[in-house]
């Protein structure tokens, strides 16, 4: 297939799969959408080699690492700090998926299959990469797509028990503000005296007539080369990927990368299309046969996942102070993360709170502690449990 006409054919199924999840509220997501459309259309005679003809497969590949560290600056240790609660639970969250599937998951659906589905469902896309390829590098090919298909699905299962547990939480405090008791406000995620801040940083921003597209890439190249050497110097023991994201947190916390990098290089929307194209790929092997295969583990994997999450995440969070409803429904958010947690926790505060005060009030105690909460798992913790977990299969 001619490289243009394949390359516009899969941004009109992504622009087609955005339109589904706009129209209903990110329940279904692009994803999903698109997966689909690709799958099926393998099945009927899509040409298996629109991915490939669209030379996005190894731009995918190469950008990569330029996300991941690009991940690294979107939260500094402050904000992190703030919410170290949040970020406790988060993180017991990721642990409970990994070690209720290892455990209780591998005699269920098999040892390949509980090790492989963990860190997609604590995160996403770039866990899924990582399971995938140390499942190809084996030959298991079934493994490689199963990862593909958990991130699909993963959010029909993560929106309605996140959103059940939000709306309950959204009463318990609308029950206390009616009351006169408010709980501690200091986090707001629009304290605009935190965000216009300046922290002072060992290397000084650049000038902004200097932050063009080309230097701020290039500065990102380098650290995530520099992720990638000193992943070397580890033997391997510390996954490649798993070192980007800590030299793009560290590169942001010393001035040398800007928060939200990639963004503002105006490069992260075709970053972003040539790694959906690098999880894309793995449908390409996805028969009817096979779907039909993996379908009782897919289902069990996130299951277990979640009952993992009920329960190391309530454990953590009553040790905390935070309420059952809350303190689960952070570690849901790795069925989904960001912009989900975002619009789930609107929707909730609209749909609960009876005056626009009510509303705020609702909102400015879920929405913090869910962003923070989607970042941790979606973007920190399963990069780092995929990194682990990838050599066990």
């Amino acid at each position: 297939m001619e490289s243009l006409l394949a390359i516009s054919s899969i941004l009109v199924v992504y622009s087609f799969g955005e339109y589904i999840s706009y129209k209903t509220k990110s329940i279904v997501s692009m994803m999903f959408v698109a997966s689909t459309i690709f799958m099926i259309g393998f099945w009927l005679g899509l040409p298996k080699t629109i991915l490939e003809d669209s030379q996005l497969l190894g731009f995918g590949s190469l950008m990569i690492a330029f996300l991941i560290t690009h991940m690294g600056t979107l939260m500094s240790f402050d904000d992190l700090k703030k919410q170290w609660k949040t970020v406790l639970i988060s993180i017991a969250a990721v642990v409970g998926i990994g070690v209720f599937l290892f455990f209780v998951g591998s005699p269920i659906i098999g040892r390949e299959y509980a090790v492989a589905s963990a860190p997609p469902i604590s995160g996403g896309v770039v866990a899924a990469i990582i399971m995938g390829d140390a499942a190809k590098a084996k030959g298991l090919e079934s493994i490689a797509v199963f990862t593909t298909l958990l991130v699909v699905v993963q959010g029909f299962f993560g929106y309605p028990v996140a959103s059940l547990l939000l709306n309950r939480e959204a009463n318990r405090l609308l029950v206390d503000f009616r009351n006169g008791k408010r709980e501690d406000n200091t986090n707001l995620i629009d304290d605009k005296s935190i965000k216009e801040e300046k922290k002072k940083t060992l290397i000084p921003e650049l000038p902004k007539d200097l932050q063009t597209n080309f230097m701020l890439l290039a500065k990102l190249g380098l650290v995530a080369l520099l992720g990638f050497k000193l992943s070397d110097l580890t033997n391997g023991l510390i996954h490649r990927y798993v070192m980007c994201l800590l030299v793009g947190v560290a590169g942001r916390e010393i001035g040398f990368l800007e928060e939200n990098i990639m963004t503002k290089a105006n490069s992260f929307g075709i970053g972003l299309l040539g790694l959906m194209a690098v999880i894309m790929g793995n449908l390409v092997n996805a028969t009817p046969q096979m779907l039909l295969s993996i379908a009782f583990p897919l289902v069990a994997s996130l299951v277990l996942a979640i009952i993992g999450i009920l329960i190391s995440s309530s454990i953590v969070g009553k040790l905390l102070g935070y309420s059952f409803e809350m303190s689960t429904a952070i570690g849901v958010s790795a069925l989904f993360g960001f912009p989900g947690t975002f619009i789930l926790s609107n929707e909730v505060a609209k749909a609960n709170g009876k005056t626009e005060e009510e509303r705020e009030y609702v909102l400015n105690q879920i929405l913090p502690k869910m962003l923070v909460a989607g970042f941790i798992t979606v973007t920190i913790a399963s990069v780092v449990l995929a990194g682990f977990m990838s050599g066990l299969i």
